[in-house]
């Protein structure tokens, strides 16, 4: 009864739809499309295969339009700033212009891509502080605490998160220009040092040159003493001289 119900309750809004437009011809059949059939199949990819992973972290960190002045006006294009990363210890930075912010874009992402650098962390966080300065932009970035976090703003923030650190001090001492900042956070990061490289105080190293110095000095000699020893023939032991027996006095 139901169904047969609301079948004469279409065929009235029919009719009524026919009366008001003669060229309606009713909902589509299958019950899907159109304003009066329902929604149609997605279009999109939620009901299709899972996207997969990237394999790089992108962020577009600025974008900016620039002129060109030519004759009869200026021609205007857009300038994008992208960092890539992977979270794991490699991270690149690129700078390109385009048409659009689309193309500009995706160009900046290739040349980001092209540049990665291999980044030394130490238990999330850095070996040692490093400081790094390219034209008027200087960073200083130093090792932190377990759960201190990025202590950082901007686009240092960006690099150090997609570069795969998790506990970091940073500061910017220097220009505030974005595209300056991004290449000295990169010189700085590349001139991290892992802890098996480095190199002990001026004292100490010369504490141990010279007592390598001796060691050697004592192993020559000690060379040079066996060596003699074999080049001489070895000597008879000399006789022992008789005492002179004491005369006895004649009574």
């Amino acid at each position: 009864m139901a169904e047969e119900a609301i079948k004469q309750a279409a065929n009235e809004v029919a009719a009524q739809n026919r009366g008001q437009n003669p060229n309606y011809r009713g909902p589509r059949p299958g019950g899907q499309g159109g304003r009066d059939g329902g929604r149609g199949p997605r279009r999109d990819n939620r009901g299709g295969q899972p996207q997969e992973e990237k394999q790089f972290d992108e962020r577009v960190v600025h974008i900016d339009r620039v002129a060109r002045v030519v004759k009869g006006g200026r021609r205007f294009r857009f300038r994008a700033l992208v960092v890539v990363g992977d979270k794991k210890g490699k991270v690149g930075i690129g700078i390109a212009k385009g048409a659009d912010v689309t193309a500009a874009v995706s160009k900046a992402t290739e040349v980001a891509k092209k540049q990665l650098v291999k980044v030394t962390l130490y238990k999330g966080t850095l070996p040692h502080e490093a400081r790094a300065k390219v034209g008027g932009a200087n960073i200083l970035i130093m090792p932190a605490a377990p759960g201190t976090g990025l202590i950082a703003g901007g686009v240092v923030r960006t690099i150090l998160e997609v570069a795969g650190v998790s506990n970091v001090l940073s500061k910017s001492l220097g220009s505030s220009n974005k595209a300056n900042i991004a290449y000295a956070t990169i010189e700085a990061l590349t001139s991290l040092v892992p802890a098996k490289n480095w190199v002990t105080s001026a004292k100490s190293n010369d504490k141990k040159e010279k007592a390598a110095e001796k060691s050697q000095v004592k192993v020559t000699e000690a060379k040079t003493a066996s060596q003699v020893k074999k080049a001489e023939p070895a000597k008879k032991p000399a006789a022992k001289k008789a005492a002179p027996k004491a005369n006895k006095e004649t009574k």
